[in-house]
Order: structure tokens, then C-alpha cells, then sequence
């Protein structure tokens, strides 16, 4: 408990300097520009890696920087620093007030509207810190790492167990009159190892995340996974040329879903870079399936009760019953569109993809024969026409059964099908991302092997 409240003591120590920086940032810019936004974020805390127990790393950070976007007659000028001395901070004002002096104007440009601002940030749970010196960081990476040497003798290298922990300050400030800040924490622990059969080798990890040290699970349960994951990937065979169904393994399945966020951000809607340009209000997922957005999720890992600009995060719809409810907007790209910001300037917030029932044993016997991916690798993805072409592995499945990993394939199709003829979600959801969805089943996809 002492310990405790000794980083409470510190955490609140350093949020009111922070918070005293941006509004001398503020007061300054004000006086000399029509419109002003300070942002202002420290990160505090530990990172270790081992090595077959021995300590590889040790790295204590405490990291942050001051930025001011200031705009005067439709010009927009911005400087950082991470020296919040009041004299930088001075500089930095000064700074962003020449540059915007050279700027292009933009009648898009400015503070976002007063009553979009998140006057009264909500207490999202986010803020769980822990007194964590080295020697205990370093044994919580050790064991990690141990659980998964000592499974099997083919696991035979390691590339290591790393711990992190970390605390956050961000505070937020404008010319409208808002000055909010929160604190947050984020606590991890993974193992990478590789195994070797007939001088193949293959590697390997497994992880956990959370904002709270009692929500990770347990270094034994880390390694083990590690190991199980790092062994079912061994001897593997390739493919044939083919169409077959496809799993997404849920890791792989966020993915698939992420390219949606880049589709439906207002950026890619106003430069009409997007394939689904003429979608909203319009059918693009099966009937069955619905999006939601969670911002304001206790504890959640990309929970924030505002966003870069401000603008007070909500709980919405993304995606109703299959159709497209609405853009992605931060404050300039709504405007450039007409519209209001939806609180998305920095990215989105806990989307949560509800399962159909089904656990992974149901979804391989609902596929019966086809391919598990649980790796994806390339960039081969346009967001101009939604062709779909990645670097693949996973697993072979006959008659609901994984048979045999595979390795070397190129999955390929495009993203407005693969979207509209998914089959199933899983309900194995995948927690530790923004976007927490299960094992997607698609009915056909190509599949380019040897």
C-alpha cells in the first residue's frame, strides 16, 4: 500500500507540471493566434529482456515532449519540445507562431468546436502502477523464458523472455477553453523460443498485456504457450496451388479488420483513395454481423475518454447488422467532408466483433477441409481496390482435424468478397488488441503453393 501510494504521490507531482506547461503554452499562443491545441505526454517505466536467464537488457525510460499546434487566419503552424522549462516552452510557442506564418492557408484548419470537447473526462479504470525495481522485472522474464526451454528437448534456442512496465500522463489543452489529462498503465510479458527437428527450425512467441500487474497471466502459462506454439509449427509442407476455405486464426482475424479502419477513415474518404468510397449506409459485412466501439471499456487497452484533438470519445455502431453506419473522422477530415468529427484522430477504440458460439474445434469441423492462417506477412493490400495478396502460415485441416503446419503460401482475394461471404466468427475473441474479434471462417479463397 505505501508503495502504492509513493508513485500516486510522484504520478500526481508530475501531472500537475505537465498540466502547468500546457496552460502556459496555452495563455502564450492565445494571445497571438485565433486558435491554439497543446498536447503534452510522459512515459515513465521499465523494459528487461533475458537470455537463458541471464539479463540481456535493463532500460528505465522516462520519456516525454510538449507539442503546440497554433492557427492564425487559416494558417497552421506546429513546434515540440521535450524541455518544459518555461522558458522552452516559450520558444516552442514562438516557433509554431513563425512557421504558421509561412503556411498555406486552410479554411479546414482549426480547434475543434466546443461542443464536440470532452469537458468532463470520464475515469476510464486505466491507471494501475506498480513499484517495479529490476531484479523482479528480470525474474518475471526469466521464468517466462525457463517454462518454455523446459518443455521439450527440440526447443533448443531462445530468443528471450522481456517484461515491461510502464505509466503514462498524457494531458490535452485548447484555445475553447479545455484542459483535461488521465493517467494510464500498461504492463507485458512475452517469451520467444525456437525449436529444431532434422535442421529445420522454426520460432516463435506468446504473450500478455493488461493495465493492471493481476491481469497478466503467469509467466509458467506464457512460456508454455510459447513452447506449444513454437512446436506445432515444426516440420512443415507446402502447398499446392489451389481455392479452398480459409480460418483466420483470432490474431490474424484483427488484421482482416484493420484493413477497415484505413477503408473507412475519413483521410482516405476525402482524397477518394478508398474502394469503399460510395459504402455508407450500404452493405459491406454478412447481415449477422455488427461492430460496436467501446471507448469508454474499464481497463481497456485502447480505452481513452478523448482523443488527440479532444473531442470526447463515444460509444457507437460502426457496423449494423452488416451495414456501414458511418466515416472515421477527425476534426479536419470532417470538415474537408461536411461532417462532424467522430473522436478518431489517433485511431479507434476497443471495436468489439461479437462471436457466433462456436469455439475453434466448432470452426474447424464447420470448414471440415481447408486451410487455419495464423501468421500473415507482406503488405500486399490496396486500399484503392481492396486486392488482397500475403505471405501466409498456419495449418492444414481434413475432415475438421489440423493435420500438418504449412509455410510458403500467398493467400490472395479481395477484401469487399472476403468480407461479404465470411461464414463465422468464432468465439474465441482475441482481448489483447483494439480490435477484439474471434477466428473468422471465409468459404474460398485463392491459395498460391509450390
Amino acid at each position: 500500500m505505501a508503495v502504492a501510494m509513493k508513485v500516486n504521490t510522484q504520478v500526481a507531482q508530475q501531472r500537475q507540471v505537465l498540466e502547468q506547461a500546457v496552460s502556459q503554452a496555452l495563455e502564450l499562443a492565445s494571445a497571438q493566434s485565433d486558435g491554439a491545441e497543446v498536447a503534452v505526454s510522459k512515459t515513465t517505466g521499465i523494459s528487461v529482456s533475458t537470455r537463458y536467464g541471464e539479463v540481456e537488457n535493463v532500460e528505465f525510460n522516462s520519456d516525454g515532449a510538449l507539442g503546440i499546434t497554433v492557427y492564425h487566419q487559416n494558417r497552421k503552424g506546429s513546434a515540440s519540445t521535450t524541455d518544459l522549462s518555461p522558458d522552452a516552452v516559450a520558444r516552442t510557442v514562438q516557433a509554431a507562431l513563425d512557421i504558421a506564418r509561412y503556411t498555406s492557408p486552410d479554411p479546414f484548419a482549426g480547434v475543434a468546436d466546443k461542443e464536440l470537447l470532452a469537458y468532463d473526462a470520464p475515469d476510464l479504470d486505466l491507471f494501475h502502477p506498480t513499484e517495479m525495481d529490476a531484479d523482479r522485472a528480470i525474474e518475471l522474464a526469466a521464468r517466462a523464458e525457463n517454462a518454455s526451454l523446459n518443455v521439450d528437448k527440440r526447443i533448443n534456442n531462445t530468443e528471450g523472455g522481456s517484461f515491461n512496465s510502464h505509466y503514462g500522463i498524457k494531458v490535452f489543452g485548447n484555445s475553447n477553453g479545455m484542459l483535461q489529462s488521465y493517467c494510464s498503465t500498461r504492463h507485458s510479458l512475452s517469451s520467444c523460443v525456437i525449436a529444431e527437428v532434422n535442421g529445420e527450425m522454426e520460432r516463435d512467441y506468446a504473450y500478455t498485456i493488461g493495465r493492471a500487474m493481476e491481469d497478466l497471466d503467469s509467466p509458467e502459462s506464457v512460456g508454455i504457450e510459447c513452447a506449444r506454439r513454437t512446436l506445432a509449427r515444426l516440420s512443415p509442407r507446402k502447398l499446392s496451388t489451389m481455392k479452398a476455405p480459409v480460418i483466420f486464426a483470432a490474431e490474424a482475424a484483427t488484421g482482416l479488420f484493420g484493413h477497415l479502419v484505413g477503408a473507412i477513415a475519413g483521410g482516405s474518404v476525402y482524397r477518394k483513395s478508398t474502394f469503399l468510397l460510395d459504402s455508407l449506409g450500404k452493405q459491406i459485412l454478412p447481415e449477422w454481423l455488427t461492430i460496436e466501439e467501446h471507448p469508454h471499456l474499464l481497463k481497456g487497452l485502447a480505452s481513452t475518454p478523448f482523443d488527440s484533438e479532444g473531442v470526447r470519445t463515444e460509444r457507437r455502431d460502426i457496423i449494423k447488422d452488416g451495414v456501414l453506419q458511418q466515416w472515421l473522422l477527425t476534426n479536419y477530415s470532417a470538415r474537408k467532408l461536411g461532417l462532424k468529427s467522430t473522436g478518431h484522430a489517433g485511431g479507434i477504440h476497443n471495436w468489439r466483433i461479437e462471436g457466433r458460439g462456436l469455439d475453434f474445434a466448432g470452426m474447424l469441423k464447420e470448414m471440415g477441409t481447408g486451410l487455419v492462417v495464423t501468421e500473415l506477412m507482406g503488405q500486399g493490400v490496396s486500399g484503392i481496390t481492396g486486392d488482397y495478396s500475403r505471405g501466409a502460415s498456419g495449418f492444414w485441416v481434413e475432415n475438421g482435424e489440423i493435420q500438418y503446419p504449412v509455410s510458403e503460401i500467398t493467400i490472395a482475394g479481395n477484401l469487399k468478397d472476403m468480407w461479404r461471404e465470411m461464414v463465422t466468427i468464432g468465439s474465441d475473441i482475441e482481448k489483447r488488441s483494439n480490435i477484439q474479434c474471434g477466428s473468422v471462417l471465409l468459404p474460398e479463397m485463392k491459395i498460391a503453393g509450390q
